[in-house]
């Protein structure tokens, strides 16, 4: 939950220096590089090239998937990521070992309520939850179910221009994260959507 400030977006599943260029002109916070086994995925050398571009205050962000410790450590000294998004399966412990600020995703269900999701949190200390009903699923979820939680929580899943505004009044997080709701196929963004996606993020 955000008290002060707006709330932070970042674009996921980048792919290409273009896109990586132009989601950052338009007004994105952060950038995500999928190395987890994706549609999206990227190689580490291709990450680090595009990373080397990106304007000084863009936030970079590595996505992994219950990968080796030492894997994600590598590969964020490599590219010079500024942060690691975790979606697998990772103990607290795992995540105390990783050498950048880390963001830790939580899958909600349907059946999951707001007493849950704080017991499925209580055991790590990271920089931030990111709560996804499923890994690049495109579906969405109740947000209010995470209203007033009191830590720094970032919305994904089924996000687009026209449902963001809402997700964001709904609950004030404190950023959010869309990959597929800005695409004209995996891995290319489309730049109408993306400007209408953080026009109306900034709105709010």
């Amino acid at each position: 939950m955000v008290k002060e400030g707006r709330t932070r977006l970042k674009i996921c599943g980048i792919t290409n220096k273009e896109d990586a260029i132009m989601v950052s002109n338009l007004g994105a916070d952060a950038l995500g590089f999928v190395f987890a086994e994706s549609k999206r995925k990227i190689t580490p050398e291709r990450a680090r090239e595009i990373i080397k571009i990106l304007p000084p205050f863009i936030t970079t962000v590595g996505i992994f998937l219950d990968a080796a410790l030492k894997e994600v450590n590598e590969i964020s000294e490599f590219t010079s990521i500024d942060a690691v998004q975790l979606h697998g399966n990772e103990s607290p412990e795992y995540c105390d070992e990783i050498k950048k600020k880390v963001i830790k995703s939580i899958l909600i269900t349907a059946t999951d309520t707001k007493e849950i999701l704080l017991s499925k949190m209580k055991n790590y200390s990271v920089s931030a939850f990111i709560i996804d009903p499923g890994k690049g699923s495109g579906k969405t979820f109740d947000w209010k179910i995470a209203k007033r939680i009191e830590k720094p929580i970032i919305i994904a899943g089924g996000l687009t221009p026209d449902n963001v505004k809402k997700a964001i009044r709904d609950l004030h997080p404190y950023g959010v994260d869309v990959s597929t709701g800005v695409e004209m196929d995996y891995g290319k963004k489309d730049r109408e959507k993306v400007k209408k996606f953080i026009e109306e993020v900034h709105s709010c």
